[in-house]
């Protein structure tokens, strides 16, 4: 079981205009802040639901690279919301909003990729 998962992004105001408005429709937000006086190095930005930050980007001179981060969408609905949301944030399209029965009958995902091109996917389980 993951705690929570890190990456790397070259721009992190840049990464947290694309974040705020992607991950938006999921229900996930910006949590918490730790500035470079805290870190030491760079800023890093918690995302998450409630107080939990489970996402956390960090800005660095070289982003982490092309990582695929899923996230769960309670909905398909959901799914293209985040899609939606996250092309008008300036996100690449890696595959749009549709089954991907290859994984499982009810598997229902979309693919955009972030400003430094990773890759991040909501995912619905389940069948509507």
């Amino acid at each position: 079981m993951l705690d929570h998962i890190g990456l790397k992004v070259r721009d992190v105001e840049r990464a947290r205009a694309f974040y705020d408005q992607a991950l938006k429709p999921l229900g996930v937000s910006l949590v918490m802040e730790v500035p470079t006086e805290k870190t030491g190095s760079a800023p890093y930005l918690g995302y998450g639901e409630g107080a939990k930050p489970y996402f956390w980007i960090g800005q660095e001179r070289r982003a982490t690279e092309q990582l695929h981060v899923a996230f769960v969408a309670a909905s398909r609905a959901k799914v293209e919301a985040f899609y939606g949301a996250a092309m008008a944030a300036g996100g690449r399209d890696n595959g749009p909003p549709g089954l991907r029965p290859y994984y499982h009958p009810a598997y229902y995902g979309a693919f955009v990729l972030d400003p430094d091109g990773h890759n991040i996917q909501p995912v619905c389980h389940t069948p509507e």
